[in-house]
C-alpha cells in the first residue's frame, strides 16, 4: 500500500521540511530535495506509522465492543421483579 498525502498536506509538509532545515540544520534545501526526502520519509517511514496507527485503533474498538455489554445489557427474565415493585 503506497501513503499518499493530499496536495495540500503534501504542499505544507515540504515547507515544513524546507523550515525545519532552514532552521535546526542552518542551511537551506531546495524545494524538490524536500519533496524527496517527505517521498523518502512516506515510503520508509509511511509504513510503520500507518501500521501501528491501524493497531492503536483496533485496540480502541476492541476496549468498545467489550464494554458494549455494560452499555446494553438488559435483565432477563426481569417481569416479576418489577411486578413486586408495583404493589
Amino acid at each position: 500500500m503506497t501513503i499518499e498525502l493530499e496536495k495540500e498536506t503534501h504542499q505544507e509538509a515540504v515547507k515544513s521540511i524546507e523550515r525545519y532545515f532552514q532552521q535546526q540544520m542552518e542551511e537551506p534545501i531546495g524545494n524538490l530535495q524536500a519533496g524527496a526526502l517527505l517521498g523518502f520519509i512516506l515510503d520508509e517511514i509511511g509504513p510503520s506509522i500507518y501500521n501501528n496507527a491501524v493497531r492503536d485503533v483496533q485496540n480502541q474498538l476492541q476496549q468498545r465492543v467489550l464494554e458494549l455489554d455494560i452499555d446494553v445489557h438488559e435483565q432477563e427474565f426481569g417481569y416479576w421483579n418489577k411486578s413486586k415493585r408495583g404493589r
